[in-house]
């Protein structure tokens, strides 16, 4: 493995060491995003989430060439609803209705599962998570202690919710993280950009931000 200086906005940078570092691709689900899910179906804007989907395929073949760890996330719950909480089953009906794709996130439906584009190789590890941060009731904690994992860059959907939710969660747990902001999206772009605001927030409070362009650039300098 080797180390890289990751150019970041605001004329910041940070020191990755490969070894140290995963990428984290947060809920690249097919109800989340393609015309056929249930968000889709509903008419909500998909496109700002599948303009997003080339910068994290590039930034997912740059770590992978690197040899990084690459861990991706669903959210999804069991069948019978018993791990949802009391307040997401009392203020979010959708969960577990019925979609184009079967069961809106319910775990086993086809609207659950990684879209092509970016799904996991076999030796990925895939959590599912019954809420929105990536380490709610997870062993994702576990899975990126015994590597030695200290560093996280992460992207997906959507950025302020289940990004910005696991991000916070890993900045308490210790983690430095980098949010690559090209590679996440939501669907009201004034919340995107909100969730980008705030990682800058009392002297950038949240960690970095930076761009799969930028972060292919750093990798790819260590094998040339």
């Amino acid at each position: 493995m080797a180390r890289i200086k990751l150019s970041c906005e605001r004329g910041r940078s940070i020191e990755l060491d490969t070894a140290r570092t995963a990428l984290g691709c947060i809920d690249f689900q097919a109800d989340f995003v393609l015309p056929e899910g249930r968000a889709g179906a509903l008419g909500l804007p998909i496109d700002a989430l599948m303009a997003a989907i080339p910068a994290a395929q590039r930034a997912l073949s740059a770590a992978r060439e690197a040899g990084m760890l690459v861990f991706f996330t669903r959210e999804c719950y069991a069948p019978d609803l018993s791990d949802l909480n009391t307040f997401r089953r009392q203020n979010d009906l959708a969960i577990g209705s019925p979609g184009p794709l079967g069961r809106f996130l319910v775990k086993g439906e086809k609207g659950t599962e990684i879209i092509p584009d970016v799904s996991p190789s076999e030796r990925e590890p895939v959590i599912d998570k019954a809420g929105f941060s990536a380490f709610h009731q997870t062993t994702l904690d576990t899975v990126l202690r015994v590597r030695g994992i200290d560093t996280l860059l992460l992207m997906g959907y959507t950025t302020q919710c289940c990004v910005a939710s696991t991000l916070r969660h890993a900045v308490d747990l210790g983690y430095a993280c980098v949010l690559l902001a090209d590679a996440c999206a939501a669907y009201d772009p004034a919340d995107h950009e909100a969730s980008i605001r705030v990682m800058y927030s009392e002297g950038d409070n949240f960690g970095w931000v930076s761009d799969s362009e930028r972060l292919a650039d750093a990798l790819h300098s260590i094998s040339h």
